[in-house]
C-alpha cells in the first residue's frame, strides 16, 4: 500500500497478489456479480444504473459515505487481461480516478494492483472531517482481500453449475448469488411471487414447484426468519417450524419424482441442532436436543430424506451465528453510532457461541456443491468463544469498552422462549469435519473478521 500526497491530489495504491493466472483475475471481474462482491457492507452502495461494460460503460450509484449523494463512473482505457479504468464524471469527489491493473506472474500467479487519484472536496478540512484516507484504506482492503480469496476459491474448485437458489433474497442468499456469478456459475431464483424473466416460481403453501431440469444443484436457503420478532407467538413458533420442513420436504419429494434430477441438494441447517449443551465440543455425531429448535432442526434435516433415498447427494449445512452488518444477530450486537460503551456479558457471558464470517458462509457452501464426497451433515462453524470474549472483541475493534451487562432474568423476561434459545443457549460446535473435507476458512479469527465486516481494520506499517 503507498499513499503519496501531491499538491491537491490523493494519489493511492495497492497490490495483492493472487494464487490463479491473470485470466482468471481478470474475468473475475468482468462477470456478473463483481461490483457486488467489491461493495463493502460497512458502506453499502446502491446501483441505480449500468451500462455497457468494462470497455466503454458507465454505472450509476448512490453513495452514503463519506458524501450522500449520487455516483456516474465511466470506464475507458481497456486493455483486455491487463487494465481498464473508472473516471467519476459526477460525485461527491472533486477527482476520482481508479485504475485497475492486472499483471501476470511465474508459476500461474498474478497481481492485482489498484491505483486512485482523488481530490476530496473541501481539500484538507474534508479530508478530515469525512475520514476519507481512512475510508479509502478500508475499501481497498475488503476488496482485495474478496477478490484474492473469491478468485483462487473458484481457481482451486473449477466447473460451471447451474444452481437454482431458495430464498436468495435472504441475508446468506443474497451474497451467495453475486459470489457464484462472478466465478462463471449461473444462478437461477426460486420465488414464491410472480417470477420474472429467469425466475422459477414455487409454493410450499400450494405444494407447487416450477421446472428445474437442466440444473446441477439446489441451495435451500428460504426459512422463516427467526429473529424477526422480540417474542415468538404461538402462531411465530408454527410459522418458523412450517417454513423449513415444508418447504424442505416439497422440495425434497419433487426432485425425488424427477426423471433427472440435479445431483445435489444443499440444504440450511443450523447448531440449534445440539440444543443448550454446556461445555460440551459437539460434532456432528452428537444426538438432537430436546429444546423447540433442536426439535425444528431435527425435522428439517429428516424432511430431506426423500431426496437422498432417491440417491441425491444431499450436504445438510448447520450454520453457527452468520455475522455480517447487513442483517442476522451483529447489528443487534453493535452499539448506536454515538454511544460510548458497547454490550458485555449476557446471562453471565459463560455460554459458547458458535460463529462464521459471511465470506465463509457462503464460501462453505459453494465447497459443499463441487466436493462430490461430501454428504449428510456438517457444521459450519469458523470457532466457538464465550459469550462474554466475544462482547469483549466487538468493543475492542470498536474501540468501546464492552461494559452494559443484560442479565439473564432480563432476557427470559423480555424475549422470553426466543432469548433463551439463541442467546442463553451454549453451543461449542467443531468444524472438524468440513475442515477434513478440505475447506479452508478465509477468516478464522474473530478479531480479523469483526475487522473485516466493520471496516475497522488497522493501518499497515
Amino acid at each position: 500500500m503507498v499513499w503519496c500526497h501531491l499538491e491537491r491530489v490523493e494519489l493511492f495504491e495497492r497490490e495483492t497478489e493472487v494464487a490463479a493466472p491473470v485470466e482468471e483475475l481478470f474475468a473475475w471481474h468482468e462477470r456478473p456479480g463483481a461490483f457486488d462482491r467489491l461493495v463493502p457492507p460497512f458502506d453499502p452502495v446502491t446501483l441505480l444504473r449500468r451500462e455497457g461494460d468494462l470497455q466503454s460503460g458507465r454505472v450509476e450509484l448512490k453513495v452514503r459515505a463519506p458524501f450522500r449523494r449520487r455516483w456516474v463512473a465511466r470506464h475507458h482505457s481497456y486493455v483486455r487481461q491487463r487494465k481498464f479504468v473508472d473516471t467519476m464524471e459526477r460525485g461527491p469527489f472533486r477527482h476520482w480516478e481508479h485504475t485497475h491493473l492486472f499483471e501476470p506472474l511465474r508459476h500461474g500467479r498474478s497481481l492485482l494492483h489498484d491505483c486512485v487519484e482523488y481530490e476530496a472536496p473541501f481539500g484538507a478540512l474534508g479530508r478530515a472531517v469525512g475520514g476519507v484516507d481512512y475510508r479509502v484504506h478500508q475499501l481497498f482492503a475488503y476488496r482485495h482481500h474478496v477478490t484474492r480469496h473469491d478468485v483462487e476459491g473458484h481457481y482451486r474448485l473449477p466447473g460451471k453449475l447451474r444452481v437454482a437458489i431458495t430464498g436468495a433474497s435472504g441475508l446468506i442468499g443474497s451474497a451467495l448469488t453475486p459470489f457464484l456469478t462472478s466465478g462463471g456459475h449461473a444462478v437461477t431464483n426460486m420465488v414464491r411471487r410472480e417470477p420474472r424473466k429467469g425466475e422459477i416460481e414455487w409454493s410450499p403453501t400450494q405444494h407447487y414447484v416450477g421446472p428445474l431440469e437442466g440444473h446441477d444443484a439446489i441451495v435451500h436457503l428460504a426459512g422463516e426468519n427467526v429473529g424477526a420478532l422480540l417474542r415468538w407467538s404461538a402462531a411465530k413458533r408454527r410459522r418458523i417450524h412450517e417454513s423449513r420442513i415444508a418447504g424442505t420436504r416439497l422440495l425434497a419429494e419433487h426432485l425425488a419424482a424427477m426423471i433427472v434430477p440435479p445431483r445435489t441438494l444443499i440444504c440450511a441447517s443450523a447448531v440449534g441442532w445440539y440444543g443448550d449443551r454446556g461445555d460440551d465440543v459437539l460434532d456432528e455425531d452428537e444426538p438432537a436436543g430436546d429444546d423447540f429448535f433442536a426439535e425444528v432442526v431435527r425435522d428439517w434435516e429428516a424432511a430431506c430424506e426423500p431426496a437422498v433415498a432417491a440417491g441425491i447427494r444431499v450436504v445438510n449445512l448447520r450454520f453457527g451465528i452468520v455475522l455480517s452488518p447487513q442483517g442476522g444477530a451483529l447489528p443487534r450486537m453493535l452499539p448506536p453510532l454515538f454511544a460510548p460503551l458497547s454490550a458485555g456479558s449476557i446471562g453471565g457471558g459463560q455460554q459458547w457461541w458458535s460463529w462464521i464470517a459471511m465470506d465463509d458462509a457462503i464460501g462453505a457452501i459453494h465447497h459443499a456443491l463441487c466436493d462430490q464426497r461430501m454428504r449428510g451433515p456438517h457444521n459450519v462453524v469458523t470457532g466457538s468463544v464465550r459469550q462474554r470474549d466475544f462482547a469483549a472483541t466487538v468493543g475492542r475493534v470498536l474501540r468501546r469498552p464492552a461494559v452494559i451487562p443484560l442479565p439473564r432474568f432480563a432476557v427470559s423476561g423480555a424475549m422470553g422462549e426466543m432469548g433463551r434459545l439463541l442467546l442463553l443457549s451454549s453451543a461449542r460446535v467443531s468444524s472438524e469435519r468440513l475442515i477434513a473435507s478440505g475447506y479452508r476458512f478465509r477468516l478464522p479469527n474473530l478479531e480479523d473478521a469483526l475487522r473485516h465486516l466493520l471496516g475497522r481494520r488497522e493501518f499497515e506499517t
